[in-house]
């Protein structure tokens, strides 16, 4: 008699096991997982989201110089660090996915790096003016305290241009960068014969602070510049220097005018 009533019973609990694990599948199927990000596209808005952080600590440091606040300098630390971050991301991203694209994907990837490299540098150059400013506190004269606060201001309006010449492949705002630059080198050399040529012999305050920061600024602005021909050679797929150096133009007028009679011959 015991015999009889196990046999039921093990068939009722192996229809119970088989019932519970058809729930689950059908429990699994019925919550779809979204699909993942492709590492191409992230990564493109990761940089764009670099340049954004670059353009906001240009903002910091003209704001962090224009008013003495050395709570708001001392964000440009955060900021340095988040772009070494994104930089190193970046970087390993690139490196795994180049050769799952296409090669436009690709030619978007590695623009993608040469951004990160020069967005990491201006924020390791942001960061170096603020501990130079730290150390000038409250000895800056009224004219250098003007001068790199348009400095700073200028890197960012050319960081603003780059990030949406970058997204939104607009050649005429990476040109503005371009055009940006000779300001940052007027102040750079309006600021040095203030300090060292110094003609009204006038005693300076923080020289050697203040030439820091102007040269920081001013490779900063650099940095911009190249990354607005890399935007030129990105969109365009020639290299502005290479191809325009030998006319006698400025090279934004330059790299206009090839633009314009390449569309020519294409019409």
């Amino acid at each position: 008699m015991s015999l009889q009533t196990e046999k039921p019973l093990k068939k009722q609990a192996k229809g119970a096991g088989t019932g519970s694990r058809r729930e689950a599948q059908m429990s699994t199927a019925a919550i779809k997982s979204p699909d993942p990000e492709p590492s191409h596209s992230h990564l493109v808005k990761r940089t764009i989201e670099a340049c954004h952080l670059a353009k906001e600590a240009a903002g910091a440091a003209a704001e962090g110089i224009a008013t003495g606040s050395i709570p708001l300098l001392n964000t440009l630390r955060a900021r340095e660090k988040e772009l070494d971050n994104l930089d190193m991301e970046i970087d390993a991203g690139v490196t795994v996915a180049i050769t799952q694209v296409s090669e436009r994907e690709a030619r978007e990837l590695l623009a993608c790096m040469k951004f990160m490299i020069g967005l990491e540098r201006i924020g390791d150059l942001l960061l170096s003016f603020a501990n130079s400013a730290q150390a000038a506190s409250g000895r800056l004269d009224a004219d250098d305290t003007r001068d790199l606060t348009h400095m700073a201001t200028v890197l960012e309006k050319m960081l603003t241009d780059v990030g949406a010449a970058f997204s939104t492949r607009d050649v005429k705002r990476a040109v503005n960068v371009l055009r940006a630059d000779s300001e940052m080198d007027r102040l750079r050399n309006l600021i040095f014969l203030r300090h060292i040529e110094n003609p009204e012999n006038i005693q300076r305050q923080a020289s050697l602070q203040v030439i820091f920061m102007t040269q920081s600024l001013e490779r900063a602005g650099d940095h911009a510049k190249n990354l607005a021909e890399e935007v030129c050679h990105f969109v365009s797929g020639h290299t502005v220097r290479h191809v325009l150096m030998t006319y006698d133009k400025p090279i934004e007028q330059m790299f206009l005018d090839w633009l314009r009679q390449r569309d020519e011959k294409n019409s």
